[in-house]
């Protein structure tokens, strides 16, 4: 299966980490943030990587080259940060058939091998991991809202009053239908193409969404702390070095 990974951005609020370098070239316990997305994606199968870059990407390009632990690279550019919506059609060109969507700046360890085994079995257009964050937290991500029986019936991007706290995580399995999908997406009130648009079109156009709930956790590394939140839980889940 094909990965899309994205990378293009700048990180501003990780500054002054990110003045020399894209935001996926952080580190996070010793590990650049997008060798943790390859790794994970590596272990679920994927057998090659697109990554959509922007802000520096001479540095990434130039570090990794065509490969990753023998897994081949192919790099879109794009040339202006206009949101997740527009960064997936940038890889367009390059996707044959179903694929996964990760966000370049997560720390994952779950059951992302569930989100794709739910869209193969189910033949669903898109599956995403979701999890429940604290309700004053919301407002930052891609929030779900559902009807009684538990079914995906709105996606909104960063709302002021969410109607739920279950929020998208960053990993996704798409269809090519949603290429389609982000092509009418119009910008937003922020003036960017917003993936939760594009997924609210599939779900209002009557395709099949499957929401994933994590069994595990995630850290999304967009501030300073977030990095130390990040490297403070991996260092607990490492294993103890015998004492001599």
């Amino acid at each position: 299966m094909q990965s899309v990974v994205l990378a293009a951005g700048k990180g501003t609020r990780l500054q002054p980490l990110t003045d020399d370098k894209p935001k996926v070239l952080v580190e996070v316990d010793g590990k650049p943030l997008i060798e943790d997305v390859f790794d994970n994606l590596i272990d679920i199968g994927v057998t090659e990587f697109v990554v959509v870059v922007g802000y520096l990407k001479e540095k990434i390009m130039e570090r990794y080259g065509d490969t990753y632990d023998g897994v081949p690279i192919t790099y879109a550019h794009q040339r202006e940060q206009l949101g997740l919506a527009h960064a997936i059609l940038q890889a367009e060109p390059h996707i044959d058939d179903d694929f996964v969507l990760m966000l370049g700046d997560n720390i994952f360890r779950g059951n992302l091998g569930d989100v794709i085994n739910r869209q193969q079995e189910e033949r669903a257009d898109a599956a995403f991991l979701v999890e429940e964050v604290p309700w004053e937290e919301a407002s930052r991500y891609g929030v779900l809202d559902t009807n009684e029986y538990g079914e995906v019936v709105e996606v909104m991007e960063k709302p002021e009053d969410p109607p739920s706290n279950l929020v998208m995580t960053g990993f996704y399995t798409f269809t090519p239908a949603i290429f389609h999908a982000c092509h009418l997406v119009q910008p937003s009130d922020r003036g960017e193409y917003e993936l939760p648009d594009a997924i609210d079109l599939l779900i209002q156009s009557g395709r099949t969404i499957d929401a994933i709930r994590m069994d595990g956790w995630r850290i999304d590394v967009g501030y300073p702390e977030d990095r130390e939140t990040a490297e403070e839980r991996l260092l607990e889940e490492s294993p103890l070095t015998p004492t001599e």
